[in-house]
């Protein structure tokens, strides 16, 4: 996934940050509020480190159930990130928004992200019902890209959920962003991605509708396979 999962832990971190949050601040990056901010950024950020520990175990849990009780792991892997400061304040900044962290926890569901990288179809609905029946787990939003995929032919099945982090004296609700994916559809994604921002394209109304029909190609196959594996079930 984009960004990094990298703690931010380290001087040299701090003194890219403290001059990140200047900058959008418009301070200097030894002022009170400036370092008051970056004191209240990395707990934060630890936030949303921790809320992908959570949810990363919930899914572990579940596949080593469904591995007993189905006889195979539905997940083939999963990958998560924390997006870097420099991401976080991108966004905010192209969607006309505030550097704090106030507009960061509000606006933003995508800071902390899981992607759990399924064998088939069926098996993301499975695996992402589980998850909404957990009871410390609220749903804020899904997307589901896979019935009503983008006009540039993108599948996945993204949810926004609330999970708690239990710190020693309180409890703090986090939003993860969880993205959905067939083997398939990841391969395709993860390479339309580095097309994507190559900085210079040839003919980039051709390279969309290639990239459209290799969509629809990976997909078709995936129904195929799910097909064939439930025809020897």
């Amino acid at each position: 996934m984009q960004g990094s999962g990298k703690k931010i832990n380290t001087e040299k971190d701090d003194g890219k940050i403290r001059a990140l949050i200047a900058r959008a601040m418009g301070e200097e990056d030894e002022s009170a509020a400036v370092i008051e901010m970056l004191r209240d950024f990395r707990w934060n950020m630890t936030l949303y480190h921790c809320a992908i520990r959570e949810v990363q175990t919930k899914f572990e849990v579940l596949d080593e159930e469904l591995s007993i009780s189905r006889a195979r792991n539905p997940i083939d892997r999963i990958e998560s990130r924390v997006k870097s400061p420099e991401s976080i304040a991108g966004k905010l900044r192209r969607n006309n928004l505030g550097f704090s962290i106030k507009s960061m926890r509000e606006n933003l569901n995508d800071i902390a992200g899981i992607r759990i990288i399924c064998q088939y179809i069926d098996d993301i609905y499975t695996v992402a019902n589980m998850l909404c029946k957990q009871d410390d787990i609220t749903v804020v939003k899904i997307k589901d890209y896979i019935k009503d995929p983008k006009p540039n032919g993108y599948r996945s099945y993204h949810m926004v959920v609330e999970v708690p982090v239990f710190f020693s004296e309180q409890k703090h609700f986090v939003r993860v962003e969880v993205q959905f994916r067939t083997i398939a559809m990841d391969f395709w994604a993860s390479l339309e991605h580095d097309i994507k921002y190559k900085k210079e394209i040839p003919d980039p109304e051709l390279l969309a509708a290639d990239l459209k029909e290799c969509a629809d190609i990976a997909y078709s196959l995936d129904v195929r396979m799910q097909s064939l594996r439930d025809k020897i079930l």
